[in-house]
């Protein structure tokens, strides 16, 4: 099971920092994304060797995670070169982590 089968994605920037928050479809799938999607692994997703620059925040009551990834956009939107400065496609990508299965 794909993460895009059962939540969906937001993102934003500010500066040379990028926010991906995840959001359940429905309540009942909180549980899962609670235990499966920790900064560790959302790291390795990303390809970051550790998770000094990513902190997860929960967000129970609205059944999401927040994740903000500090030095992520090359500098940010004015001074990036890079063809994602604003971070948008780090919500697609995530979306199709695979979720360990119960």
């Amino acid at each position: 099971m794909k993460l895009g089968d059962i939540a969906h994605v937001r993102t934003g920037d500010k500066g040379d920092t990028s926010n991906v928050a995840i959001v359940a479809y429905r309540s009942e799938d909180w549980p899962r994304l609670d235990a499966a999607l920790t900064a560790e692994r959302v790291a390795r997703h990303f390809g970051a060797p550790d998770t000094g620059d990513i902190s997860r925040y929960a967000l129970p009551q609205l059944h999401a995670l927040n994740f903000v990834i500090r030095g992520a956009l090359s500098g940010g939107v004015t001074r990036s070169l890079a063809l994602d400065a604003h971070g948008k496609c780090r919500g697609a990508t995530l979306l199709d982590m695979d979720l360990p299965t119960d």
